[in-house]
């Protein structure tokens, strides 16, 4: 895997069609054409990035997590993991991993839910669900439209009996994923703004998500 991974690198640095530089705490979204690899980083490391997924030419088929779940028999996404839509149809293919940990059990954090973690004190803090509502707004979409999400490089242990907690992330400085898109979609990106748990260190951090053609 680590050879494929380092191979991998070069060809997407030199050949990226794209490159964005999404700030700390802040949303992106942006169309990925079928055949072409998405790379999403983890530029400083222990940096949740929470993902959903849309098809591109209809919105209302979008990102299932109970179905990729159910695909692979498995609650962590991960190398070879098939990005299930709604539909039952391939998203995308997950065909690298440098860090080998991401949730899609424990959703977005929103203002509502961190009062109920963390006190009525931090209601006013940015969270997922808000850069999510911003961002689909951009696309003709509300808050009705954002659905169970991927958490990228968070680290969610779930015990046999189904409890399941947030702990530290293992991701390094410039950890990625990368995924092959089976169909043109829309991804959305919030670059989690929580400093309340151990998801970013305490700490958001910039990312960088790189974009480049299938056939080099």
């Amino acid at each position: 895997m680590s050879d494929f991974i380092q191979t991998s690198a070069a060809r997407a640095l030199e050949n990226a069609v794209q490159d964005h530089f999404i700030a700390a705490e802040t949303p992106w979204s942006g169309i990925v054409r079928k055949g072409q690899i998405i790379r999403i980083e983890d530029s400083y490391g222990q940096q949740a990035i929470d993902t959903l997924f849309y098809r591109a030419d209809d919105f209302s088929e979008r990102y299932s997590n109970q179905d990729t779940m159910r695909m692979q028999g498995g609650a962590y996404v991960g190398i070879g993991t098939k990005i299930i839509s709604s539909e039952g149809n391939v998203m995308l293919t997950m065909t690298a991993d440098s860090c080998g940990r991401h949730d899609t059990s424990a959703g977005a954090c929103s203002c509502e839910s961190n009062t109920v973690r963390f006190g009525h004190g931090t209601k006013y803090l940015h969270a997922c669900r808000d850069n999510f509502i911003l961002e689909v707004s951009k696309h003709g979409m509300s808050k009705r439209d954002i659905v169970p999400n991927i958490n990228f490089f968070m680290n969610v242990p779930i015990k046999p009996n189904g409890e399941m907690t947030i702990v530290d992330g293992i991701s390094a400085a410039g950890d990625y994923v990368e995924l092959l898109a089976e169909m043109d979609v829309l991804c959305v990106i919030s670059n989690c703004p929580q400093i309340n748990n151990p998801c970013n260190g305490f700490d958001p951090t910039p990312v960088r998500v790189l974009i480049w053609d299938g056939e080099d």
